[in-house]
């Protein structure tokens, strides 16, 4: 199988050299890398390609304008020719066996996207501990909403499968991977794998760290989730109606944080060990 892995990048040039290296060193060989700038600066487009200049395996596109994370997420799958696909951000990197422990997953068909644990990791890329939020989630549930990022990085996934969604949404500047998420589980069955096979850098211009992308963060991650309401032809939530509710992450942390939905978790969580 053909594993494309895919690369939004964005005046991101100081980190990419370790994201580069460790494609370079994946066990699994079998890849094409898709790049596509959304139009950094020249310098910052010139030093990505200096990098990847001599090898055959990466492909360096430009957006004609900058059209944000969305856009520039949903033409990196697009353009993908691999059977597997997998994003990469440009100041994260992957483990050497990264690739070749998500395409094991795929030798089962009934399987049509993997994810597994991942580091949180210091400015200079320091693995300091595994993201405790990641687990085995239970699939065809209509209740799902990943909000506690059950799922996350490395996530895999059939681009055959992908074809069949409504596709990343290209309006999003942010929530783009919970809307992949989330389209892709109303289509089949997720795979974890219970190791860490991606390393997520922490640094001050992360959309966690920074206060005006975080408020913009909400704004479409509510986006997501009422997107995912309605394609589930779910009307209400705890009783309400989603239309009358104007900030779902807000509301529905409130509503899950009551003591009974804290005794519902705590069993679920026991009934998966």
């Amino acid at each position: 199988m053909k594993f494309s892995i895919l690369i939004a990048h964005y005046n991101n040039s100081l980190f990419f050299k370790d994201c580069f290296d460790s494609i370079i060193k994946q066990t699994y060989s079998n890849f094409e890398a898709i790049i596509i700038d959304d139009c950094s600066e020249e310098s910052e487009k010139q030093t990505v390609k200096r990098l990847i200049a001599n090898d055959k395996r990466f492909f360096f596109y430009e957006n004609e304008y900058n059209e944000g994370v969305g856009y520039t997420k949903k033409k990196c799958a697009d353009l993908a020719t691999g059977d597997i696909l997998g994003f990469v951000d440009p100041d994260d990197a992957l483990v050497p066996e990264a690739l070749e422990e998500s395409i094991k997953a795929f030798k089962n068909k009934n399987i049509i996207a993997a994810y597994s644990q991942f580091y949180l990791c210091s400015y200079e890329l320091i693995p300091q501990k595994l993201f405790a939020n990641s687990k085995k989630v239970k699939n065809k549930q209509k209740g799902f909403l990943n909000l506690d990022f059950e799922v996350s990085h490395f996530f895999t996934f059939r681009k055959t499968e992908y074809e069949k969604t409504e596709k990343i949404n290209e309006h999003l500047t942010s929530s783009v991977d919970q809307d992949l998420y989330l389209k892709l589980y109303d289509q089949g069955n997720f795979h974890f794998i219970k190791k860490g096979l991606y390393l997520y850098r922490i640094h001050k211009n992360g959309i966690s760290q920074n206060k005006n992308k975080k408020e913009n963060l909400y704004k479409n991650w509510h986006i997501v989730l009422y997107d995912t309401l309605k394609r589930r032809e779910l009307k209400k939530i705890f009783n309400k109606h989603i239309d009358e509710i104007k900030d779902l992450p807000a509301y529905l942390y409130k509503k899950r944080n009551t003591l009974f939905f804290k005794i519902i978790r705590k069993i679920i969580t026991l009934s998966h060990k």
